[in-house]
């Protein structure tokens, strides 16, 4: 699998995981359990240094969030919930970049 396979499968799982938790119809241990599957499927990878591209910066940075925010936080802060909340969109429908998601390869 190569790491644009690899984002194009998941990016989608985690849009609709982190819009189920925002819209309490998912527990926060739900994505926590997610996430580390995630990140555990990437280190079986091994990606070949390929350069990010939007999708995939979006995508760490939204793991990355979920991973390091308690859920009262993530629900409670408007701010946070908004930009959460823009970057499932982003990685379930495509359109505008969301601002401030400056995710990196863990």
């Amino acid at each position: 699998m190569t790491t644009a396979e690899f984002i194009d499968t998941k990016a989608p799982q985690l849009a609709f995981y982190g819009k189920a938790f925002l819209s309490e119809q998912l527990e926060f241990q739900e994505v926590q359990l997610y996430l580390w599957d995630t990140l555990e499927e990437w280190q079986s990878l091994n990606p070949q240094g390929d350069a990010l591209t939007d999708m995939e910066r979006v995508f760490w940075h939204l793991l990355h969030s979920f991973d390091k925010w308690p859920d009262w936080v993530l629900r409670g802060n408007q701010y946070l919930s908004k930009q959460l909340y823009d970057c499932c969109d982003y990685l379930s429908l495509g359109g505008q970049l969301p601002a401030g998601c400056i995710g990196n390869r863990p």
